[in-house]
């Protein structure tokens, strides 16, 4: 038996076939850089001694619902390699959907804030993407500011970050051209119908939002946007889709124009972008 379909006897009581698959390929490229032509073509493909001990232990993580990105340590993201460990939400295919937004509707040289940067995703990407961009990230989190440093070093680009909570903002602070956020939106009842290896391992702090204040979020970065951003400053928001024309009230309230939902790849109402008057 080969050493994929191994790894599938043993967790395929833990996992679908489909997403079951997916691991066993990512992980053996990770551990052994086996592609999947590898996989498929070569005959007798053998792990070390050394190798063999990582995927054991890989496995018995697995086995547990951890994912798969905290095992190897890293997640891919706009083309690019992002570290993540327990302090950072694991970024998301609808994030880059954000990120790919916010890129096409700013100057190249535009003077962009990412709020609440976890691991720093979509900060490092609009600075790859927009090389000219002067970009800021900020977070409450210094465990969280710590890792997206050092994938900003990784993948080469420059940003700037700063310790600051939004919900108690300080008083002075710079202006921008735009400003992107992708804050907590998780209302606490939605608990129950999330995944495992969710609940169990990525950050309560970066997920969830009292049910009473869903939108306690979108309020202060809204007052914060008001106040910040330059006159035609854009705002970029990744939302809750069960709240998207509640956001978009917050934001429209607040005193912006052009205030739209974008739909994300799945149909999902997941964006709300705005322009300061």
């Amino acid at each position: 038996m080969s050493v994929a379909k191994q790894i599938e006897s043993e967790l395929s009581a833990f996992y679908p076939q489909g997403e079951l698959k997916a691991l066993v390929r990512l992980l053996l490229h990770d551990v052994a850089g086996w592609s999947l032509t590898d996989l498929l073509t070569r005959d007798g493909l053998a792990l070390t001694a050394e190798q063999q001990a990582v995927v054991d232990d890989a496995v018995a993580r697995l086995k547990r619902h951890e994912p798969i990105q905290y095992i190897l340590g890293c997640a891919e993201f706009c083309g690019m390699r992002f570290k993540v460990d327990g302090n950072v939400l694991i970024p998301r295919p609808e994030t880059a959907e954000l990120v790919r937004l916010a890129s096409q509707n700013v100057a190249a040289d535009a003077h962009i804030l990412d709020i609440g940067t976890g691991s720093g995703c979509i900060a490092v990407s609009l600075a790859k993407l927009l090389p000219e961009a002067h970009v800021e990230a900020c977070d409450v989190s210094r465990e969280a500011l710590a890792v997206a440093a050092e994938n900003a070093r990784t993948n080469g680009v420059q940003v700037k970050f700063a310790h600051i909570d939004i919900l108690q903002p300080p008083a002075t602070c710079g202006t921008y051209d735009a400003i992107v956020s992708n804050p907590p939106y998780v209302m606490a009842s939605e608990r129950a119908a999330m995944d495992k290896n969710v609940l169990d391992y990525e950050p309560a702090l970066a997920l969830f939002v009292p049910n009473e204040n869903p939108l306690l979020f979108y309020e202060k970065i809204a007052d914060f946007a008001a106040t910040r951003l330059v006159r035609g400053g854009k705002l970029f928001l990744e939302i809750n889709h069960l709240l998207a024309a509640e956001t978009a009230d917050v934001v429209r309230s607040k005193g912006f124009a052009r205030v739209g939902v974008v739909e994300d790849s799945f149909g999902k109402k997941r964006f709300v972008t705005a322009e300061k008057k």
